[in-house]
């Protein structure tokens, strides 16, 4: 029986409708072998956690470009925690100002990837630091 294959939930939450570098990550995860579930746009934290739990994904990768990550981000993992689901990482991506790093970091984001990151990198990282979950 062969082992089960990391799943990863992209998401993209609040009111940012530019999308195109998530489903282009999303496309990258696939084709690196990942199990995949994209979102939308337009989702509340609450939404994506109820899908992360729901689809038993492994990580969940949030892309904002609205400046709105101060909230979203560190809430998506508030709500992991109070659903026991804390063992679900959450890495961020988007525009996000260098001086915002530590705060996500400090509220549990694991990872934070900018423009300019190679799709290979975030591969490259979530093989190794996500390993499905039991």
């Amino acid at each position: 029986m062969s082992e089960r294959k990391i799943r990863i939930m992209v998401a993209k939450p609040g009111l940012d409708g530019h999308d195109r570098g998530a489903r282009v990550l999303a496309r990258c995860f696939r084709d690196a072998g990942f199990e995949v579930i994209y979102t939308g746009c337009h989702q509340t934290p609450e939404q994506i956690v109820a899908g992360a739990i729901q689809e038993d994904v492994d990580m969940v990768g949030l892309s904002c470009l609205s400046g709105a990550h101060r909230y979203l981000f560190p809430r998506v993992v508030e709500l992991l925690r109070e659903r026991k689901a804390d063992d679900i990482t959450v890495i961020g991506g988007g525009i996000i100002p260098d001086q915002d790093f530590k705060m996500l970091y400090d509220a549990g984001i694991k990872e934070i990837f900018t423009p300019g990151a190679s799709l290979d990198s975030i591969v490259d990282w979530v093989k190794s630091h996500i390993k499905p979950r039991a």
